[in-house]
């Protein structure tokens, strides 16, 4: 189980160095100044991020029938994990020239993909850790495991690699020019996500079930994926609505985290350094706002927290919109992370009790599915919105507008009433 949890430890810090918070904001910042093709590199990145979402949205459904044979979940991880972190290595390489900025774009890109596509044998290496009652137990921990990650990670490459003026920057001394204490600070990523990693890659093949055989077929991902949907909405169509609800507005909280630091240093005038002491602040902030919903979803229910939850996110994402300066960015942005942690948690929870008892994992899968089919959406629109009217700003409105289309989605699902009664009296 510790070895399980500390993959998700590695995976979840590399993503903040490399998507979030340091290699995407080198990109736009620096690398990408004075590209050519008519675009900002801020439209560029969302463009990025929707290509590889269409590769996430494609290639998942294969992944999680192929790993459907517990003793091919290792093979995959592996695979997985290691191309992240051979791409993660390779964004050392990205100088601060234009001439290299599609070059990192198709990194970071490829980086995200490969990383979403390795959480799909992952997750499905918890049946083989856990019990139904110990499922929620383990899945938390692991996720506690993420989160301490990303904050450990952030505080290092902040006091190693970001701290200070001049030309040279952090407790090691790095050169500013070139981008050589970015670049650096990938190759400490990735060795992150490799040391972590290696734990669970390790010990996968002691797992139960780990030897058991089953034949995988490309074409029957698909068709299992349908059948699965056709067999929901002939039973509850609501559960098909939430999965398309969450699945959109999904999209949009995790195109805040993507595009967060980006829009920090662009339009409201944070540094570098800064933005990774944003970033600790953000995470603890979030998982204190998850902490919170707990009790909220306990006491009230799922769906008003989720719809009180994303309420709150747009009116901050708007009011981020129409302000500007360093302190702006910081009271609407941890205003946004406060009610990310409950929504989040309170779908997966509403998810969990409107699945047909014993069909859970169906519904989680289709979950995980959906949410995926429709990664490519916030990324896209991120670009259209920077494109059309000119201003990297103007892309927190084209998120604004996925998490809008996912509330009034929400709106229309029906709960049963024995679903949230059961929170009550939990």
């Amino acid at each position: 189980m510790v070895a399980w949890a500390l993959w998700d430890c590695g995976s979840t810090g590399l993503n903040a160095i490399a998507a979030t918070f340091v290699f995407s904001v080198y990109l736009t910042s620096s690398v990408g100044v004075g590209t050519p093709l008519g675009a900002t590199p801020e439209s560029w990145l969302g463009r990025a991020g929707a290509i590889a979402g269409i590769t996430i949205a494609l290639l998942a459904p294969v992944v999680g029938v192929w790993v459907e044979s517990p003793h091919r979940r290792r093979l995959a991880l592996g695979l997985l994990t290691g191309l992240a972190v051979a791409l993660t290595c390779a964004m050392s390489l990205i100088r601060d020239d234009s001439r290299y900025f599609f070059a990192g774009l198709a990194l970071l890109a490829g980086t995200a993909a490969c990383g979403d596509l390795a959480s799909v044998p992952y997750n499905a290496m918890l049946r083989q850790l856990s019990t139904p009652q110990s499922a929620g137990r383990i899945s938390g921990f692991g996720w506690a495991a993420g989160y301490v990650g990303s904050v450990v990670l952030l505080i290092l490459v902040y006091l190693g690699f970001m701290t200070g003026d001049g030309n040279t920057r952090g407790l090691l001394h790095l050169p500013t020019a070139d981008g050589v204490n970015v670049r650096a600070a990938m190759l400490l990523a990735a060795a992150w996500l490799a040391i972590l990693g290696l734990p669970l890659l390790l010990v996968a093949h002691r797992l139960p079930g780990a030897r058991t055989v089953t034949r995988p077929s490309g074409q029957g991902a698909y068709r299992k994926l349908w059948a699965d949907v056709t067999s929901e909405w002939r039973r509850d169509r609501n559960l098909v609505y939430f999965l398309v609800a969450s699945a959109i507005f999904r999209d949009g909280l995790a195109a805040i985290f993507a595009f967060g630091a980006v829009l920090g240093v662009e339009v409201y005038g944070l540094n570098r350094a800064d933005v990774l002491i944003f970033g600790v602040a953000a995470s603890v902030v979030a998982a204190v706002g998850a902490i919170v919903g707990g009790f909220a979803d306990h006491r009230v229910g799922s769906k008003p927290v989720i719809v009180f939850s994303l309420s709150a996110i747009l009116a901050a994402g708007i009011a981020m919109m129409l302000l500007s300066g360093p302190l702006a960015f910081w009271a609407c942005g941890l205003l946004l992370c406060l009610f990310i942690g409950p929504s989040q948690s309170s779908a997966r929870a509403l998810l969990l009790r409107m699945a047909q008892h014993g069909k859970e994992g169906v519904a989680f899968g289709l979950y995980t599915m959906t949410g995926r089919a429709v990664a490519f959406l916030a990324p896209w629109l991120f670009s259209v919105f920077v494109d059309m009217f000119n201003a990297v700003r103007a892309g927190l409105g084209g998120i604004c507008v996925v998490l809008l289309l996912g509330l009034l989605a929400m709106l229309v699902v029906r709960v049963p009433a024995e679903s949230e009664r059961g929170v009550a009296n939990g």
